[in-house]
């Protein structure tokens, strides 16, 4: 397995040797819009996984010659509509500034594709509303990129550990979520709030997500939510710290902070924890080091009626997600991630950034 980038979370972007579920041409698929460097994580789990990149499209010329120097087979799309026309093209994977991901989606579908963004899918309730008008019109996927678990090999080994049974009911998930920020490489859109969506919309989808996963919750209310800037007064819009509690429709409780703050002394751009409590056990996920031991790393600490274990997940469990988002994609079937459950993340975390935001 590969880490791009470790210290940088826009440049994280894992590999791995992974069960190849389509033959080369059987599955392909074009890369567009590379305004986040979720893009390669995005790109490297499809590929691993045996799909066939085909086209590369963005209006910037250096980030697609970037792009292609990493993957030399795309082909230089003059137009978002080029890739569109093309009948071969099965999905679409987009990384585009957070505000405009919900329109460049739905011209996908409108033209027969499966889309596969970035998180934070939307930054608007009204953009998921839409989105579930499309998604029923056109019968396509809108399929998002939830990289914190997705993307992480202790993040699935804790979703699997908990399905069977290993902690009993979920009673509570904490998720901690530090980021380093980096200020000087990150675009201009990533400071503005209409862009961004705040930081409960961008980097709350994902923790929002795994308590769905993890509790089994098909839905929850926010009971708080806070969002400040605490340090960054040249940078107005930029939220540097968010928090928000929830409970699940199945009485599951959930709690998780988000901050770029990150010291520069971490080798990896954030020490993400998710902590699980059960009717019959414990569970500790360090999701991208074991700090003062190890980086990178993932791990998870399993605390049962009969045992601790450490369980080394690195490099050993991989990212079964995208051979099965590749296989519901053909087969019409929702084994990867429900369409339910990705849009229910996204609704949850901008419900909490709109409590947050009135509160502010």
């Amino acid at each position: 397995m590969s880490n791009h980038q470790i210290s940088s979370g826009a440049d994280y972007a894992p590999t791995a040797q992974a069960e190849k579920v389509v033959g080369p041409g059987e599955f392909v698929f074009a890369a567009a819009y590379l305004d986040h460097g979720h893009i390669y994580g995005q790109t490297n789990g499809l590929k691993d996984s045996g799909a066939t990149l085909k086209w590369v499209f963005d209006p910037d010329p250096a980030k697609v010659s970037a792009f292609v120097e990493r993957n030399p087979e795309a082909q230089v799309a003059e137009s978002y509509d080029q890739i569109l026309a093309d009948p071969d093209v099965r999905l679409v994977a987009a990384a585009a500034v957070p505000c405009q991901r919900a329109d460049i989606g739905f011209q996908a579908m409108e033209a027969g594709k499966d889309y596969f963004t970035d998180k934070a899918p939307f930054t608007t309730l009204e953009q998921l509303a839409a989105a579930r008008r499309c998604v029923a019109t056109t019968g396509r996927k809108y399929l998002v990129y939830y990289g914190e678990r997705l993307h992480n090999e202790a993040g699935m080994k804790a979703g699997e550990l908990i399905a069977q049974g290993a902690v009993g009911r979920v009673l509570q998930v904490i998720n901690l979520a530090p980021h380093r920020l980096g200020k000087q490489p990150r675009p201009d859109w990533f400071f503005q709030k209409q862009k961004y969506g705040g930081i409960l919309t961008d980097l709350g989808s994902h923790q929002f997500e795994q308590f769905l996963h993890y509790t089994g919750a098909q839905d929850a209310v926010v009971n708080f939510a806070r969002v400040e800037n605490f340090n960054h007064p040249d940078r107005p819009e930029l939220e540097d710290f968010g928090e928000a509690s929830l409970t699940a429709d199945n009485g599951a409780s959930f709690y998780c902070r988000l901050d770029w703050f990150t010291p520069d002394g971490s080798p990896t751009w954030g020490d993400g924890r998710t902590f699980v409590v059960g009717t019959e056990g414990t569970l500790e996920a360090r999701k991208y080091m074991d700090v003062g031991r190890k980086a990178p790393d993932s791990r998870i600490f399993l605390t049962t009626g009969d045992a601790v274990q450490e369980i080394d997940c690195f490099e050993r469990v991989g990212f079964p997600f995208f051979g099965a988002l590749i296989r519901d994609c053909i087969n019409r079937t929702e084994n990867a991630m429900t369409q339910s459950h990705a849009f229910k993340a996204a609704e949850l975390s901008m419900k909490a950034q709109a409590l947050a935001d009135g509160l502010r």
